[in-house]
């Protein structure tokens, strides 16, 4: 069981503190946070700082995982190497920082993650040939056959229609419950959010406004305040809400 806390968390771009104080409940094994807030507002920024991508002050903090590389980092650009194909590109994720040796288990595994997201028809297409939502599911391909513990994903679904983000976030869940990983995924559809996340981490101006229960961080206040509009929240099952937006705020 992993287990993953920031504690007074800050991040530099060049000399500027861009993120600052970020201190989390525990995120343990199995569960997904939804990191939401206004465009620029810091949420890449912290993905970066917790990867170790950018410096800053206070601690990750990472127990109980056995793995030596545990994070992997999914960014919101997802151009590639273009003379790659798909399967390469893949492979060569899964090999990074091991033996260049191919195993029957490597070649299984690929082969399984590829199916779960349906790309197996494109295996042999190069990476430059590929569409938008085709470059973003091969990128979570790329992190996932890493077996992280714990994984970031910055916009993961931005290019895709409607069907394949439910998939997708869809997905994710699943994996995270049974391969006892923890997810932190950037996105700016609340309604995703709140009917996948376990936790709501909040960012607005560089600060962690809030973390918690998506029904008690994600509120008619909080939308108004930092999203600026005027907002209902109806209870649409026994596990999450749906916000209906009414109007910009003044």
């Amino acid at each position: 069981m992993v287990a993953l806390q920031l504690q007074s968390v800050g991040a530099y771009h060049g000399r500027k503190l861009f993120v600052e104080d970020v201190t989390t409940p525990t995120i343990r094994s199995g569960e997904v946070v939804a990191v939401i807030g206004p465009n620029a507002a810091g949420k890449s920024t912290l993905f970066k700082r917790i990867t170790g991508l950018l410096k800053g002050p206070g601690d990750v903090v990472v127990e109980g995982s056995k793995a030596k590389n545990a994070i992997s980092y999914m960014p919101q650009d997802t151009s590639a190497n273009a003379v790659l194909t798909v399967y390469e590109s893949i492979l060569l994720a899964r090999k990074q920082g091991q033996s260049w040796a191919v195993s029957d288990q490597d070649l299984r595994f690929i082969d399984e993650i590829m199916k779960a997201l349906n790309i197996t028809s494109i295996a042999f297409r190069d990476l430059g040939a590929l569409s938008g939502g085709q470059r973003q599911l091969v990128s979570i391909a790329q992190a996932l056959v890493r077996e992280p513990e714990i994984m970031l994903m910055d916009e993961p679904t931005s290019a895709l229609d409607l069907h394949r983000q439910v998939e997708v976030l869809d997905f994710m869940r699943r994996q995270a419950r049974t391969k006892g990983m923890i997810v932190l995924i950037a996105i700016h559809d609340l309604n995703q959010a709140l009917r996948f996340a376990d936790k709501v981490l909040i960012i607005e101006n560089g600060r962690m406004r809030a973390c918690g229960n998506p029904r008690e961080v994600v509120t008619v206040e909080m939308l108004r305040d930092v999203y600026k509009i005027h907002a209902r929240i109806e209870k649409c099952s026994m596990d999450h809400d749906h916000v209906i937006v009414d109007g910009t705020a003044h």
